[in-house]
């Protein structure tokens, strides 16, 4: 799992086109909110190791965050072959999250 956020990231087409199971992370790297869910997304995803981890920058003014309307801090979109299956906001453990990626694994 990468601690690093993409800036400014890939674009709306280029996660369109993404094949197989994607977790797509919106945040930044001083939020509160995010820090604090970073160990279940760790725990959780150690599980699935196939799938595609994007941690991505969001702000006012960033098309991809936009595009999926994200409003908080972290939001997890889980996309399989570019196609939201879930979404999460703001998780608090690892059960949620272990559940998501089980629809797109």
């Amino acid at each position: 799992m990468s601690n690093t956020y993409l800036s400014p990231g890939p674009s709306r087409e280029e996660v369109d086109q993404l094949p197989g199971a994607v977790l797509l992370e919106f945040g930044v790297s001083w939020c509160g909110h995010c820090q604090a869910a970073a160990p279940a997304v760790a725990e959780a995803l150690g599980e699935f190791p196939a799938v595609e981890h994007l941690k991505v920058e969001d702000g006012p003014g960033r098309p991809l965050g936009r595009s999926y309307r994200v409003k908080l801090w972290p939001t997890l979109v889980f996309l399989k072959d570019g196609a939201e299956l879930a979404r999460l906001v703001r998780p608090e453990e690892a059960e949620p999250i272990r559940e998501a990626l089980q629809k797109i694994a």
